[in-house]
């Protein structure tokens, strides 16, 4: 693998440093290229692609866990979000591409007010309480990239990458304390409309609702 190039996986995914991302490698370039980020124990770079393209801010991953190997050259993994990067050149020299890249942390540290804190970790907990998952623990509070154990759950596209290419922990969380609220309205009336919908025969066709 050619030292200063990172190999690129564009997906409809937006990875965050210490997340797990599992995935299915089918096509014959990314078996190649996980491969070759296996036998040389490198990173790739997960970037989020959509109508436009790639966008430009995306997160390295190591395979953490080969899960299964299929006779065929096939694999599930287990990734691990770990650096946040800036694309500055593509190159398609290879079946897939790669990039020259930039990494980058947050630019300062901001002392967070705690009432930010807490807004962001209860819209946090009442998410999981939804799913009946478990709630944060006090000692997973402390860090710099809190923001990013919170926004774990959270499936929009559009505002991960927006925190994920922000450089400060304090607006993050900022983000994250403004964008709970009005996401578990919704969230409670897609559930709602869930539980209510096979009583009455009603349900089927709104947006967002199976």
């Amino acid at each position: 693998m050619q030292p200063g190039m990172l190999p690129l996986f564009p997906l409809q995914v937006v990875l965050l440093p210490g997340s797990q991302l599992p995935l299915h490698i089918f096509e014959d370039r990314y078996k190649e290229m996980i491969g070759e980020v296996i036998r040389d124990q490198q990173e790739f770079g997960v970037v989020l692609a959509n109508e436009k393209g790639i966008v430009n801010t995306g997160c390295t991953a190591i395979v953490d866990k080969v899960l299964r190997q299929y006779p065929d050259g096939r694999m599930d993994i287990l990734a691990y979000g770990r650096r946040r990067f800036e694309i500055v050149l593509l190159n398609d020299e290879r079946s897939y591409l790669r990039g020259s890249v930039e990494f980058f942390d947050d630019e300062e540290f901001e002392p967070v007010p705690p009432d930010i804190q807490k807004r962001a970790i209860d819209g946090y907990n009442q998410l999981q309480a939804l799913s009946s998952s478990e709630p944060l623990e006090s000692s997973e509070t402390e860090g710099q990239q809190l923001s990013f154990r919170l926004a774990q759950p959270v499936p929009d596209l559009t505002f991960r990458q927006v925190l994920l290419a922000t450089r400060s922990e304090a607006e993050r969380l900022r983000q994250l304390a403004d964008f709970f609220p009005t996401y578990l309205i919704r969230q409670r009336r897609i559930q709602h409309v869930k539980e209510v919908a096979p009583r009455n025969g009603y349900g089927r066709g709104i947006a967002g609702i199976e």
